[in-house]
């Protein structure tokens, strides 16, 4: 979704270790798209930067997949980025395939303290009057707003890539210790399932936490569980669900990955504002490490759909899966 600088060579965003590993070297411009777009030596593997945002990730999605150039119709597509995680799942350095991702962008709002004060947050899904208001939206006032992805599909990622090896080192140790009495936030990173909250704003604290994990329940109707936090998946997935209503991409074919580069919300002890003070200033506490991870677990993921393309080209595998 962004990187830093050039694509190679210097401070690596979410595209470099990519590019430089898996040799992405020949360079494709793509005018209509945020970012040019690079493949392998045999065209098996193309990556894309969208840009960072729900709407400059739709955006480019479409650019790409409406060019001319490209058949993407049987085309596997692999959603990789760092995300802030709920220290009640995970920790910092982890890696979360998710099965539902959910928009917080789209809602009314009115200002928390001039909320009534029965009212558990301010924000008010479309259509609705009040927080979490039944029924839910249907219609225009729904379109969008959350996206199952194949479960077969991501079951079989987990299980192929839920030992990979995970980064650790000094600095999330002395992340992790701060969260006392979150028992899965003081694990070393780990492979594990839950659900992604997209929303263009880098939101952060305890109180937003307990936010996000309702807003992912309504609107998956109590089968999602808000693990990870990012900007631009709703984006992503509204063009590829767009690209695939018109014949041009497969949306059971999509997996979305997210690694944990931060806490989405404070220690014990203290405040939102020194917790997100902490991860000022672009050094956020696991970022290394979560782009670490996710090229770690994603590359077993595209090296087993290429080494067993033959397999994989007629139909997305298949995986009996556990209840939710």
């Amino acid at each position: 979704m962004f990187e830093v600088g050039a694509d190679t060579g210097d401070v690596p965003g979410e595209f470099q270790f990519w590019v430089e590993r898996m040799h992405l070297d020949r360079v494709l411009p793509l005018p209509a798209a945020c970012h040019d777009v690079r493949l392998n030596a045999d065209g098996t593997v193309l990556g894309i930067v969208t840009g960072m945002g729900n709407t400059r990730a739709a955006a480019s999605i479409m650019a790409l997949g409406l060019d001319p150039r490209f058949d993407l119709r049987e085309s596997y597509w692999l959603i990789a980025g760092i995300a802030g995680i709920d220290p009640t799942d995970g920790s910092v350095g982890s890696a979360v395939w998710a099965h539902f991702a959910v928009d917080g962008d789209l809602a009314h709002e009115i200002d928390g303290r001039e909320a009534p004060p029965e009212w558990s947050t301010g924000y008010i899904p479309l259509d609705r009057k009040r927080p979490y208001e039944l029924p839910q939206p249907t219609g225009t006032g729904a379109e969008g707003h959350v996206f199952e992805l194949n479960p077969a599909l991501v079951e079989w990622a987990f299980q192929l890539t839920r030992d990979t090896p995970l980064a650790d080192n000094d600095q999330l140790r002395r992340r992790r210790a701060l969260f006392v009495g979150y028992p899965q936030a003081l694990r070393p990173p780990f492979v594990l399932e839950g659900d992604n909250l997209a929303a263009s704003t880098f939101w952060h604290g305890a109180k937003l936490n307990a936010w996000a994990n309702d807003w992912v329940r309504y609107y998956t109707s109590g089968k999602g569980n808000y693990v990870t936090t990012a900007m631009e998946d709703t984006g992503t997935l509204h063009a590829l669900s767009s690209l695939a209503k018109a014949g041009r991409a497969d949306s059971a074919r999509v997996l979305l990955l997210r690694t944990a580069s931060n806490y989405d919300m404070q220690w014990p002890g203290a405040t939102a504002a020194e917790s997100l003070q902490s991860e000022s200033g672009g050094v956020l506490s696991g970022y290394l490490p979560a782009l670490e991870a996710a090229y770690a677990v994603g590359r077993r993921v595209v090296d087993t759909i290429n080494a067993q393309w033959d397999r994989f080209e007629k139909a997305p595998p298949t995986l009996e899966i556990p209840a939710r």
